[in-house]
């Protein structure tokens, strides 16, 4: 008996997901013996269904969808948190399984929506959510389980991941890259989510969810972006050794959790400084199998679609094997979270000052006045500029309160600061 599924979007993913089914059904039956029937296709436009010769079960209301008794799945790729949850929580009350790629919901709904689907004795799949075609909710919710896991970072966004390694291996300033990102197709018209690093902290706080059995939602996350950064910067974390990345991480101590979204320098002997371009990784350490990566294309059709397709299979098996619904919301623990302000760790901090002497004293006097212990400076000249020197620091492992109060004493000294200070994070 066939599995009768629904698809609600025919963007990107969704256009990949249709291409999939019709290249690969009869191969998943002779295969896997999982026969899945595309019995609706909706979205705001025919153009697509049209193309793919599937008009006729074309819809533009999604509530036929969710009306239909023979579905038995419905996909959810049209994004965002409005409609989006309206179709994913009213396709659950209406008894039918969930798969959606949607990360915005997951990381900020997902409680909600995970919770439904356990009272509706249903399962809700979201692997494409993070990391487009890698794997890596499930291996956090099977492989992994035996684990304690104690760190989860990574590189979870293609976009911002081109521009730093085109700023950095090129020497694009950031509008010239993402100009380039945008042109390609790798960037939106608007770029905020992706360049100001909020889509990686969706991303986080659903990994970290899982990892550490403790609800994290997007809202925890500390969020940073890329706009400060400069070729200087990646020019000289080159020289000291270290590459730059937007990195999404997670922490557990004994503290607590510590989930953030940063630039960040990496030793370059680290598996993540050498994932370039478009492509992500997330590296996941924990107690008994010691430390992973899983890496690939982060986003696209084939990717994502891939993803999704892979939860329609593995929800239409259990279906024809009876198999109950597996665990869903696995956050029985509250974890505390620790604040950003209590973050130890080592701090790269550039600044562009007036040429002139004794500001190099005072801007050291001012770390050493709030205990941010100095490994080096570095002054470079302006040649655009000659009235204006680079100041580079490198601390010592200090304390984000000192590094910001220190921060917030130097931009008011008189005359001497111009625009805003690059501060990265250095993760050993």
């Amino acid at each position: 008996m066939a599995i009768k599924f629904g698809l609600v979007g025919t963007g990107t993913v969704g256009g990949g997901c249709l291409r999939i089914w019709q290249k690969h059904r009869e191969s998943f039956l002779r295969h896997y013996g999982i026969d899945i029937e595309l019995a609706r296709v909706c979205s705001l436009s025919p153009d697509e269904s049209k193309a793919l010769g599937l008009a006729d079960i074309y819809t533009p209301d999604y509530k036929d969808i969710i009306n239909d008794p023979e579905i038995d799945i419905v996909i959810e790729l049209i994004g965002g948190t409005t409609i989006a949850r309206s179709i994913v929580t009213e396709a659950l009350q209406a008894g039918k399984n969930v798969v959606t790629a949607n990360k915005a919901l997951m990381a900020t709904y997902g409680q909600e929506v995970m919770e439904l689907a356990d009272a509706q004795g249903k399962e809700l799949f979201f692997e494409a959510s993070v990391g487009g075609g890698i794997p890596i909710i499930d291996p956090l919710k099977h492989s992994l389980i035996a684990n304690e896991v104690s760190s989860v970072m990574g590189i979870v966004n293609g976009t911002t991941n081109y521009m730093l390694t085109r700023m950095s291996e090129d020497g694009l300033d950031y509008d010239t890259a993402l100009a380039e990102a945008q042109e390609k197709g790798f960037a939106e018209a608007n770029p905020t989510a992706d360049v100001d690093g909020h889509d990686a902290a969706a991303k986080i706080a659903i990994l970290a969810s899982i990892a550490f059995n403790s609800r994290v939602t997007a809202s925890d996350v500390h969020t940073e972006g890329i706009r400060n950064i400069t070729p200087l910067d990646l020019e000289t974390a080159q020289d000291m050794g270290y590459s730059v990345k937007l990195l999404a991480l997670a922490h557990r101590s004994e503290k607590g959790v510590d989930v953030r979204v940063h630039p960040t320098m990496i030793p370059v002997s680290h598996p993540l400084a050498s994932v370039n371009g478009v492509y992500n990784a997330i590296y996941v350490t924990g107690d008994a199998v010691g430390e992973t990566m899983f890496f690939g294309e982060g986003a696209g059709a084939g990717p994502a679609a891939s993803a999704v397709m892979g939860d329609v299979l593995e929800c239409a098996r259990h279906l024809q094997a009876g198999i109950a619904p597996l665990v869903g919301c696995t956050c029985t623990d509250k974890l505390p979270f620790v604040p950003m302000d209590e973050l130890e760790t080592k701090y790269y901090i550039r600044f562009a000052v007036a040429d002139r002497t004794g500001v190099l004293s005072a801007t050291a006097g001012i770390f050493a006045k709030h205990n941010v212990s100095v490994h080096s400076v570095v002054q470079r000249g302006k040649e655009s500029d000659k009235s204006k020197v680079d100041q580079v620091y490198v601390t010592h492992t200090a304390r984000e309160a000192s590094v910001r109060a220190a921060l917030a004493e130097i931009i008011e000294l008189d005359g001497v600061i111009y625009g805003e200070p690059s501060l990265i994070r250095v993760e050993e």
